[in-house]
C-alpha cells in the first residue's frame, strides 16, 4: 500500500528506526487481523486504523500510541486478545488497545447503559494514560469524516455523541483544532439542511468581507510598526457551527452575526502582548466589558492569550486575540504541544499538563464515589464544557469554576471537608446563601461549622462533578449509619421478643447469616433493616436459625415470640426516621411507623388520613411511641384567621418567639371582598404542650379570630 509506505516516511522524520520499526510491526498485525473485513464505504477495514495513526503522526505521538492506535480495534473487532498484544508489543500497548477497546462481551440493559459503562471504562484509562483519549479522538474523527456511509439514524447518534462528549473533551485537553473539526462535522450530520444553508451563505458573503478584511489587517499592521512591535496579524474564519451557535444563542440575523470581523494577532513575548493591546485600543476603541486576561489567569486547558472586543471600521465589531507563537502552539494542540514540541525544547507546557493531569485524577476521584457508570456520566458532563468563571481565596489564590458554581462548589473545590462542614459564605465581603453563583473576580470566604454538614437540598444547584458526587457519597454514608444505628434498636427488640439476648448472638452467626444473604457484613445487615430492606423479626427469626444449627443436634424448638414491644423515638435519629408532612406528628401525639423500602421509617398520627386512604400493607406497620428522653425539635403547623391590621405580623411573630418557638415558614391569603386574613405558621416546637402554649399566646391578641391546629 502506498499509504503505509508514506506513512512510514513520515514517521522517519521525528522517530528513530527501532520506534519506526516497531509501528511498522503493528501495521503488519492489524492487516493480518483485520484481513477480509470491509468497512460500510467497501474500503478495506485496514483503512481505518492507519488513517487513526496517520492523524496522530501529525502531533508526533511515541511509537507506542502509535502502535496501539494501528491496534485500537483488533480485540474489539477479532479474536486478539489483550495477552497476545502484551506479548508483541509489550504491557503499555496492550493497556492502551483495552482502554479504547468497548465493553461488547458484556450485556448491558439498554444502549445507554452500555454507553455509559464504554465511558467510564475509558474515561479512566486515560486518567493512567492520557495517550488513551488522542487515539479515541483521533479515531472519532475519522469515523466522523467518513459518516456519510452510515445510515440516518447511525449518522445522528453518533453525531450528537461527539458533540456532547468528545468534542468537549478535545476542548478540556486544549485540543482546539480539533474540537472545532469535531463541532463542524457534527453539525453537518446531525442538522444537514441548516449546515448546507449556512456553509452557502458563508462562501458567498466571504468576498464581500475580503476587502474590509484587508483594510482592517493593514491598519493593524502599520500600528504595530510604528510602535516597533514585531507580530504577525491574521484574519480569524468563522466556522457554520460557531455562526449556527452564535445565532442561536443570541438571537442574531445570519447578517449580524458575520458583520463581526476576526483578527488573531501573534508576537514574540508576553510584554509584547500587552503592548500590542495597548496599540489596539489606541486604533479602535474598546467595547466596555469585553475584555478577558487569558495570559495573567490561562483557563483550565492551558490556553492563554489576551481577548478584546473594539469598534471597528464602519461600526462592525471587531473581536482580536492576542498571543506568543508558544501560546498559539499550546491553543492549537493542547496536551498534544508534548509530543508535537519536546523533541525541539521549543516549548514548556508543563502547567498545561498539570492541570490536566489533576482534572484527570479528579476523574479517578469522582468514579470512586459514583454508583454507576450514568452517575459517572453525569458528573463529567458538568465539567467538560468551557465555560469558566474564575474566583479568588482570601488569600487571592485563582480558582477555576465552571459557569454556573455556587458557594457550595467553591468549598468541594477548596477541600472535601471544607465543603462537607461549610454553613455560609462570605462574598465580596458580604454574607451570601451557599446557593449563591459566583461570578469572575469573586473573593470567597467559606464559613465552617465542626457540627454542620452536607444538605440533600445542594444536590439541586450545584454545578461541579465533583461537589455532587462528594455530596451524594456522604449522604450514602450517613444514611447507612444511621440506618444501622436504627436498625440494631429494631434487632434487639424483636431478638427481645424471641426471648433471645442480643449480646449471646455471636460473631459466627452473624457471618453466617451474612454468606446466606450476600450481605458484606453486619453493618449492610442492620442499615438494611433501618432503610426497611429486611424485617427485623424475619433476622432475628434467622439469628436463631443458625444458633440452632450451630448448637448440638435435639435442642428445644424456640420458643413462640412474645408481642415485642413498641420501638422507641429519641427524636435524634437523624435520616433513618422521618416524620409525615401529611400529619406533622410531634410528641405526645399518638403515632405509629410506615416502613418504606430502601428509604426507612416514616411516622403518622394515628388519625392521619393520608394514610388511611392508602393502602399498606400490614407487614409494613411498626409500633412506635415516644421515648420519655425525647431531644430536638418538631415541625408542627397551625392556622390563623385574623382581622387585617397594620404591624399584626410582627405582634404574631414576637408572641411565638417569646413562647419559645421558631417559625419556620410562614404564608397568608386574603378572601376576595373579605377583611379577614388566613395564615399558615410552620412552627419549630418541642412537643404538644408546647404547642398549646403557643396556641394559647395567640389567641390573647384581640385580631385573632381563630386558631387551630393544621395536620396537612
Amino acid at each position: 500500500m502506498s499509504e503505509i509506505a508514506e506513512f512510514t516516511r513520515h514517521l522517519g522524520h521525528y522517530l528513530p528506526p527501532p520506534d519506526v520499526a516497531l509501528v511498522e510491526r503493528a501495521f503488519a498485525f492489524s492487516e493480518q487481523a483485520h484481513q477480509g473485513q470491509f468497512r460500510k464505504s467497501g474500503e478495506p477495514y485496514i483503512t481505518h486504523p492507519l488513517a487513526v495513526a496517520s492523524i496522530l503522526s501529525q502531533w508526533r505521538l511515541d511509537a507506542q500510541g502509535l502502535a496501539a492506535a494501528l491496534l485500537h480495534d483488533v480485540m474489539e473487532d477479532t479474536n486478539v486478545t489483550k495477552t497476545e498484544i502484551e506479548s508483541s508489543f509489550g504491557k503499555p500497548v496492550a493497556d492502551m488497545v483495552d482502554g479504547v477497546s468497548k465493553l461488547d462481551q458484556i450485556e448491558f440493559e439498554s444502549r445507554e447503559d452500555a454507553q455509559a459503562e464504554n465511558f467510564r471504562k475509558m474515561l479512566l484509562a486515560m486518567a493512567q494514560d492520557v495517550r488513551v483519549i488522542l487515539i479515541k479522538l483521533a479515531d472519532r474523527l475519522h469515523n466522523m469524516r467518513t459518516l456519510d456511509a452510515m445510515a440516518p439514524t447511525h449518522r445522528e447518534r453518533i453525531a450528537r455523541e461527539t458533540l456532547d462528549i468528545y468534542a468537549p473533551i478535545a476542548n478540556r485537553l486544549g485540543l482546539n483544532a480539533l474540537y472545532l473539526d469535531l463541532q463542524e462535522l457534527s453539525f453537518k450530520h446531525l442538522y444537514p439542511m441548516r449546515y448546507r444553508v449556512l456553509a452557502r451563505a458563508i462562501k458567498s458573503a466571504r468576498g464581500n468581507r475580503r476587502e474590509v478584511m484587508n483594510r482592517i489587517l493593514q491598519s493593524i499592521r502599520e500600528g504595530l510598526k510604528l510602535a516597533s512591535i514585531s507580530a504577525t496579524a491574521t484574519g480569524r474564519e468563522k466556522t457554520a457551527y460557531s455562526v449556527y451557535k452564535k445565532m442561536r444563542e443570541k438571537r442574531y440575523s445570519f447578517s449580524q452575526v458575520f458583520d463581526i470581523y476576526g483578527v488573531r494577532i501573534l508576537v514574540k513575548d508576553v510584554t509584547a502582548c500587552y503592548a500590542a493591546l495597548g496599540v489596539l485600543h489606541s486604533q479602535y476603541k474598546p467595547i466596555p466589558g469585553k475584555f478577558k486576561d487569558y495570559i495573567a489567569i490561562p483557563k483550565a486547558n492551558g490556553y492563554q492569550s489576551l481577548h478584546t472586543t473594539l469598534f471597528g471600521p464602519f461600526g462592525t465589531p471587531l473581536e482580536a486575540q492576542i498571543r506568543t507563537q508558544d501560546m498559539h502552539r499550546i491553543a492549537e494542540a493542547g496536551v498534544a504541544a508534548h509530543w508535537l514540541y519536546k523533541a525541539g525544547g521549543e516549548l514548556d507546557i508543563a502547567e498545561a499538563q498539570q492541570q490536566t493531569h489533576r482534572w484527570l485524577q479528579s476523574l479517578l476521584e469522582i468514579q470512586s464515589e459514583s454508583r454507576d457508570s450514568k452517575e459517572f456520566l453525569e458528573h463529567i458532563k458538568g465539567d467538560l464544557f468551557p465555560e469558566e468563571i474564575y474566583v479568588f481565596t482570601p488569600k487571592g489564590k485563582i480558582m477555576a469554576l465552571p459557569r454556573g458554581a455556587t458557594a457550595v462548589d467553591f468549598a468541594y473545590a477548596v477541600h472535601t471537608d471544607i465543603g462537607h462542614h461549610c454553613t455560609s459564605a462570605r462574598i465580596n465581603y458580604e454574607l451570601m446563601p451557599l446557593r449563591t453563583e459566583l461570578k469572575s473576580g469573586d473573593q470567597v470566604e467559606i464559613m465552617t461549622s465542626p457540627t454542620a454538614r452536607p444538605n440533600p437540598s445542594w444536590l439541586n444547584f450545584v454545578g461541579t462533578g465533583k461537589a455532587r458526587s462528594r455530596i451524594r457519597h456522604f449522604l450514602k454514608s450517613l444514611q447507612q449509619r444511621e440506618s444501622a444505628v436504627l436498625g440494631e434498636r429494631m434487632l434487639e427488640q424483636a431478638l427481645a421478643s424471641l426471648k433471645v439476648p442480643s449480646e449471646s448472638v455471636t460473631w459466627e452467626r452473624w457471618e453466617a447469616l451474612g454468606r446466606e444473604y450476600g450481605a458484606k457484613s453486619r453493618l449492610d445487615i442492620l442499615a438494611d433493616i433501618g432503610l426497611g430492606k429486611r424485617l427485623s423479626f424475619v433476622v432475628a427469626q434467622a439469628l436463631t436459625r443458625a444458633s440452632s444449627r450451630a448448637g448440638a443436634a435435639g435442642e428445644d424448638p424456640i420458643a413462640a415470640p412474645a408481642k415485642p414491644e413498641a420501638l422507641q423515638l429519641r427524636g435524634v435519629e437523624g435520616v433513618a426516621i422521618q416524620y409525615g408532612k401529611c400529619c406533622r406528628p410531634i410528641p405526645g401525639d399518638a403515632i405509629f411507623g410506615q416502613f418504606r423500602r430502601g428509604q426507612g421509617l416514616l411516622v403518622h398520627t394515628r388519625e392521619c388520613q393520608t394514610l388511611k386512604k392508602s393502602r399498606v400493607d400490614s407487614d409494613q406497620i411498626v409500633d412506635v411511641e415516644w421515648a420519655p428522653d425525647i431531644q430536638g425539635v418538631f415541625e408542627a403547623g397551625i392556622r390563623l384567621l385574623v382581622a387585617d391590621e397594620r404591624g399584626l405580623l410582627a405582634r404574631l411573630a414576637t408572641e411565638i418567639s417569646d413562647a419559645g418557638a421558631n417559625i419556620a415558614y410562614v404564608s397568608m391569603e386574603r378572601p376576595d371582598g373579605d377583611e379577614v386574613v388566613a395564615m399558615f405558621f410552620s412552627l419549630q416546637v418541642r412537643d404538644r404542650q408546647h404547642l398549646a402554649n403557643v396556641m394559647r399566646a395567640l389567641r390573647r391578641i384581640p385580631e385573632v379570630r381563630r386558631v387551630q391546629r393544621a395536620r396537612t
